[in-house]
């Protein structure tokens, strides 16, 4: 968080369970996030209905690890495949300029 960020307190459920949440954030976008965390917890409940909330939370996190580290890794790859492409197009153009 920069220095002209105002840190707010936003109030969330997840799984049952209230939390107040401080950042830089917008209360919406934090609601967003805690309904995303409670979905997938919720989710990962009906396979394992005997399973303890901190241990849904774990589950819950490594998913959204996993899900994060594979995006990544995506637009990694599309990047570099652009910066090819773009460079592959610069030395065309430029080819093109020299044969006029």
């Amino acid at each position: 968080m920069g220095d002209h960020e105002e840190v707010t307190s936003t109030q969330v459920e997840i799984f049952g369970a209230t939390y107040v949440i401080r950042g830089g954030q917008e209360p919406e976008y934090l609601t967003e996030l805690a309904a995303e965390v409670d979905r997938r917890m919720r989710e990962l409940a009906e396979h394992l209905p005997n399973a303890e909330a901190g241990r849904l939370a774990i589950l819950a996190a490594l998913n959204l690890a996993d899900e994060l580290s594979r995006n990544r890794r995506h637009y990694e790859g599309e990047r570099g495949e652009i910066e090819a492409r773009v460079t592959e197009l610069a030395e065309s153009l430029a080819a093109a300029l020299e044969e006029e």
